[in-house]
């Protein structure tokens, strides 16, 4: 199946004023003849015959001399003669402006190629000769001379005709598609109306990134720009982000045997398409693509095959326009609702619109194309026609372009069209600044002389060229021979009389104008019914939620992956995160795990409960303390006090005393002088403390050998040794404090990773071998002093306070070794809570077994403080 009006459209210059052109009725029988065919069987052959242009009441009129030899039975794509109007337009123009061209006028040719490369290269030969002779290289026309070639819109077309021209040097224009020449040479004298088709590829990834389209199918044309799209464009997707659920051919039908096998492909391409859960699709395709496309619905429906639709967002290639056969007039265009499509820059001319309205047909024997289009746009007939008059009725010849709906004929200009219509105005432009300069060097040299002879160079003069066209814009060929433009963003709009509309809703500009090259405006964008004007997804899958992290799924391209929860301690922020990352570690990732959450200070206060435990405790064992302090001395002439010591009872208590104040230091806001002195203020009273109990157990110890007869350890017994004992054992635990402090001492810290929520307030030990040193000394005085206790626990003494100092010790060392592990398995403030307790459970235990049984005689049995009843062992 093949389109039926591939143009390769031939501008022709024809030399001087007419009074001036030698032989000229004789060669033209006609007053103004443009357009010329053959015809042939079932098909519309534009063939190589001279075309002139004039100007008669500001209307371009067309004249044709058809064969009597052939008969009449065409299929005309209505669409494509834009074209032709667009070019006939811009001679038109310059014709009339004598500033360009003053001397000269512009004439063109209108060659129809069918797609089929044998009649390209049969027209691109008729160029070189006599009109209706095709002898090539023998050409009499002298007077007309050949400037240049306008091919398109496929590029298959212009590759063809390149073969010829590009041996005799013409300036050759190619629209609609861009090209690509095997031979450098031949890609010097062509000039593409097409933009870089790299600047294509990346605005449709641009496009797809922007809506966040990552699953997505295509199909493209099994031809060589087709392939070349799958090789080129797909990778750069990829690595972008983007896979695809399938990447299909349009079938190919190259006889009329293999049209059951283009109906089969065709069903298997729509149900795929149809079937996927992609909602966008990218169409890469030629001009004659749209025509494929709209023949689905009408396979389906003569097939009989019912596929449950879904909505789907087309996004079509620049090459691609509203293309149809006749027989698809009438069928319904609503699969374009929603689409997007890119198109060569354009810009809307307004002249060209009054120009098609004062097209129409009562000439129709000037215009060689315009019967057939006129039979085709409006479904009539003209009394001499030999079309099917089945269902037409007769023409007119006043019926109006512009009642016609667009999906038969657009009465702007379009993107093809203001290619041509720059094309033209480019080989004006150059062939003025041409014979401008030629003229200079041979003043007498005449125009017909330096056409013949300086052709050739018009192709430099075309590179260089660089104008404003009639809307102003700026019209130039880059360095590769392509012209400098961008490409506009089209969302196809369409209504149930089979009409539509096109509305820019972007644009990609070419790099050299703007940093920002791709523009799109959402807003603006109707999308198909399907998605309820909400913008559509095309994922594999659901996007990963903030909180998560994409997990690839085995067999699956990467585009297709499960979601899994950040794990604890970790967050992701964003869509899609491939992994979850930790929060700086001043802030907690929030329940859900998807932002972080600053953490607050926090130290054992006074004011939480635990804090207020502590602080009530700590009070209630001070005054205990102090009222069993003031009790002791009230009572200090008693035996009960005097029995062991009373000095070290008072230093004893003292200690206790200011163990239980030391703990103040661990409760309320940490700074540095706090972490200094609580450690060491600790370590130093506690030391004073035990090491006193050691001092009382020796004291019994000497306290019963001095009982002996004849024992000298009498004389050791006293004040002096007591407090020679606690000097000295808090003397040692002093030193090892000095030597903490000097070395490494106790610092503010925070610690930022023990509690999730919180920066807990510490004060690191600094050295922890000195922190256990201290700890080991207190230890190592308790150990000592439960042995002695232990050992002496029954000797017969009326009084005997080793039982009590051995059960208080073990009391202590059990306190404390219990106290490390613990210590070292809690985190932030309940290391300090830890701490606190042992102080005051260690200091209530000596307080309550060693100087308790004292209280209670002095208080409640006051009887028993006697001498005698000490001697009589009674306590």
């Amino acid at each position: 199946m093949q389109i039926n009006e591939a143009f390769c459209i031939v501008l022709m210059l024809l030399s001087g004023v007419l009074s001036e052109v030698p032989n000229m009725n004789c060669i033209v029988s006609d007053p103004v003849p443009i357009l010329h065919k053959y015809y042939q069987s079932g098909d519309v052959i534009v063939a190589g015959i001279l075309s002139q242009i004039y100007i008669f009441s500001n209307t371009i009129h067309f004249h044709e001399k058809p064969s009597t030899d052939l008969f009449y039975d065409t299929e005309v794509v209505t669409q494509l003669y834009l074209h032709i109007l667009s070019m006939a337009f811009a001679v038109k123009e310059i014709n009339e402006n004598l500033q360009i061209l003053s001397n000269l006028t512009l004439g063109l040719h209108i060659y129809n190629s069918n797609f089929i490369a044998s009649w390209t290269y049969h027209a691109s030969m008729e160029l070189f000769s006599t009109q209706g002779k095709l002898i090539p290289n023998y050409k009499c026309e002298t007077e007309n001379n050949l400037v240049s070639v306008i091919g398109g819109p496929d590029s298959e077309v212009c590759i063809h005709m390149a073969a010829i021209l590009s041996i005799y040097k013409i300036p050759q224009f190619t629209y609609g598609s861009a090209s690509e020449t095997n031979r450098k040479t031949q890609a010097l004298f062509q000039h593409q109306l097409f933009p870089d088709v790299q600047r294509q590829y990346n605005g449709i990834l641009q496009l797809l990134l922007h809506f966040q389209w990552t699953w997505i199918g295509v199909v493209y044309d099994n031809d060589n720009n087709g392939e070349r799209f799958i090789q080129d464009a797909l990778p750069i997707f990829s690595q972008r982000g983007i896979c695809f659920d399938y990447i299909e051919k349009f079938p190919v039908i190259t006889s009329v045997s293999d049209i059951d096998k283009m109906v089969t492909e065709g069903l298997n391409l729509y149900g795929v398409v149809i079937g996927s859960i992609a909602n966008v699709s990218v169409i890469y395709g030629e001009i004659e693509t749209m025509i494929f496309v709209r023949l689905f619905p009408i396979i389906l429906k003569y097939e009989d095959v019912t596929i449950h639709a879904t909505g789907r967002v087309y996004v079509m290639t620049a090459q691609m326009d509203f293309t149809s056969f006749s027989f698809q007039k009438n069928e319904d265009i609503d699969f374009l609702h929603g689409a997007l499509s890119l198109a060569v820059h354009s810009k809307e001319v307004l002249r060209f619109t009054d120009f098609l309205q004062l097209t129409n047909a009562p000439f129709k024997g000037e215009d060689g194309f315009i019967q057939a289009f006129w039979e085709e746009a409006f479904g009539c007939f003209f009394p001499e026609s030999m079309i099917n008059r089945q269902g037409r009725v007769s023409c007119t010849g006043e019926e109006k372009l512009e009642n016609l709906p667009a999906s038969i004929f657009e009465m702007s200009m379009t993107s093809h069209s203001y290619s041509i219509y720059n094309a033209v105005y480019a080989v004006t432009y150059a062939l003025h600044n041409m014979l401008s300069f030629q003229s200079k060097k041979s003043v007498h040299e005449a125009t017909q002389s330096l056409l013949a002879q300086h052709l050739w160079k018009l192709n430099h003069f075309v590179k260089i060229i660089s104008f404003n066209n009639s809307v102003g814009e700026t019209v130039y060929f880059n360095q590769n021979g392509e012209m400098e433009t961008g490409f506009d963003i089209f969302n196809w709009v369409t209504f149930p009389n089979l009409s539509f509309l096109r509305v820019k809703v972007g644009d990609i500009q070419p790099l050299s104008r703007t940093e920002k090259t791709f523009t799109i405006s959402e807003e603006s964008i109707i999308w198909p019914k399907w998605f309820n004007q909400t913008k559509p997804f095309s994922l594999c899958n659901d996007n990963c939620h903030p909180g998560y992290r994409k997990a690839k799924k085995e067999g699956k391209p990467f585009c297709c992956y499960d979601c899994l929860l950040c794990p604890g301690g970790k967050i992701s922020n964003q869509k899609d995160m491939d992994n979850c990352f930790q929060c700086p570690q001043d802030h907690y990732p929030n329940e859900e795990q998807n932002f972080c959450i600053l953490k607050y200070v926090t130290f054992l206060s006074y004011e939480e409960p635990l804090g207020i435990t502590f602080t009530s405790f700590i009070i209630i064992f001070s005054i205990i303390t102090i009222w069993v302090l003031w009790l002791f001395i009230k009572h200090n002439d008693t035996p009960i006090v005097k029995a062991n010591n009373e000095t070290l009872t008072y230093i004893l208590l003292i200690s206790l005393l200011l163990s239980f104040l030391c703990a103040l230091l661990f409760i309320g806001w940490t700074n540095q002088w706090t972490c200094l002195l609580r450690q060491v203020t600790f370590g130093i009273v506690f030391s004073v403390a035990v090491s006193s109990i050691l001092a009382k157990t020796i004291i019994v110890i000497l306290a019963f050998m001095a009982t002996k007869p004849g024992s000298r350890i009498r004389k050791w017994m006293g004040n002096r040794l007591a407090v020679s004992m606690v000097l000295s054992c808090s003397f040692v635990q002093t030193i090892i404090c000095i030597v903490w402090l000097s070395t490494s001492p106790p610092f503010l810290d925070v610690d930022m990773n023990s509690m999730p929520k919180e920066i807990v307030l510490i004060c690191n030990e600094g050295s922890t071998v000195m922190f256990y040193c201290v700890l080991g000394f207190m230890g190592f005085l308790a150990t000592i002093s439960f042995i002695v206790a232990f050992l002496v626990r029954k000797l017969p003494d009326t009084f005997n306070e080793a039982k009590f100092i051995t059960f208080s010790m073990l009391i202590f060392c059990s306190i404390w070794l219990s106290f490390v592990p613990t210590y070292l398995s809690t985190k932030g403030k309940y290391m300090v809570a830890a701490e606190i307790f042992s102080i005051l459970c260690s200091s209530a235990g000596l307080l309550a077994f060693i100087v308790f049984p004292k209280c209670y005689i002095i208080v409640v049995r006051p009887d028993l403080n006697n001498k005698e009843q000490l001697r009589r062992g009674r306590i």
